[in-house]
C-alpha cells in the first residue's frame, strides 16, 4: 500500500474532544465547490461516494443539500476515519453512513463494496484534494474503481488544481506543483490531458470544466 495521506489534524488545529477535526480549507471552498455539484445532484436519489474525505466537513455540507442521496464518506487514514465519524455523529445527519477505508491503489477500492456490503451501484463519486497529494496509480485505481462501480447515468466529480495541455493555469499552480515533486517526486499537479487517458479507458469522458477559486478546477465525467 502506497504512502499517500496528508494527515489533517497535526497542524496545530483545534481537535475537538470526540476527535472531529477542523480544515482550514474547507470553510474557504466547501460554498463554490457544492455551487458546482448543486446542479448535477439536487434531486438525485441514490448513493454517492466521497474519494479522500478528510476530516468529513465537506461530506456533511454536501449531505445537508441533498436528501434524498445517501454518503459514504471513505479515507485511508485513521485520524481521519475517526473525525468523520465523529461528524457523522455529531450532525446526526440520517443520510451519512459510517466511513468506508478505501485504498484506491486497489482497484476495488476496498472489501466492503468487493463483497457487496456497500453500494457498488453509485449515483456519483466525489473527490476532492487527492491526486496531486498521491502517487498516479491512486488516479489509476479511482478511474478503475468509477468506472466500475457508477451507474449508468452516474457521475465522476473531481476538484483541484490541473494543468491544461501542460501548461499551469497560474503561476500559483506551478509553484505549488513544484513544491509537491520537491517533497515526493510521485506527486505533483496532473494534466487534464492524462486524467481523460484515464477516464476513456474506465468507459468515461469529460462533459464538464468549472473554474473555481484559487485556481482550482471541477472536472465532471460520465458514461
Amino acid at each position: 500500500m502506497a504512502e499517500y495521506v496528508v494527515e489533517f489534524g497535526r497542524d496545530g488545529g483545534r481537535v475537538e474532544p470526540d476527535g472531529r477535526l477542523d480544515a482550514p480549507a474547507f470553510h474557504r471552498n466547501h460554498a463554490p465547490i457544492w455551487a458546482a455539484l448543486e446542479k448535477h445532484l439536487t434531486g438525485l436519489t441514490g448513493n454517492v461516494v466521497e474519494l479522500g474525505s478528510g476530516t468529513g466537513q465537506h461530506v456533511v455540507h454536501f449531505a445537508r443539500h441533498t436528501p434524498g442521496l445517501i454518503w459514504w464518506p471513505s479515507d485511508l487514514n485513521q485520524r481521519h476515519l475517526k473525525s468523520i465519524e465523529a461528524w457523522r455523529v455529531h450532525t446526526g445527519l440520517a443520510n451519512i453512513r459510517s466511513p468506508l477505508r478505501i485504498d484506491l491503489t486497489d482497484p476495488d477500492w476496498c472489501p466492503e463494496m468487493k463483497s457487496g456490503q456497500a453500494p457498488t451501484s453509485l449515483a456519483a463519486v466525489f473527490c476532492a484534494n487527492v491526486i496531486h497529494i498521491a502517487p498516479w496509480a491512486v488516479a489509476e485505481g479511482l478511474f478503475v474503481g468509477a468506472g466500475r462501480y457508477l451507474r449508468p447515468d452516474g457521475k465522476l466529480f473531481l476538484y483541484g488544481p490541473f494543468k491544461r495541455d501542460g501548461k499551469h493555469t497560474a503561476l500559483s499552480n506551478a509553484v505549488f506543483d513544484t513544491s509537491l515533486r520537491e517533497g515526493n517526486p510521485d506527486w505533483g499537479v496532473r494534466d487534464i490531458s492524462d486524467v481523460e487517458t484515464l477516464a476513456k479507458a474506465a468507459g468515461l469522458r469529460l462533459v464538464d470544466t468549472i473554474d473555481m477559486p484559487a485556481n482550482n478546477l471541477t472536472l465532471v465525467f460520465e458514461r
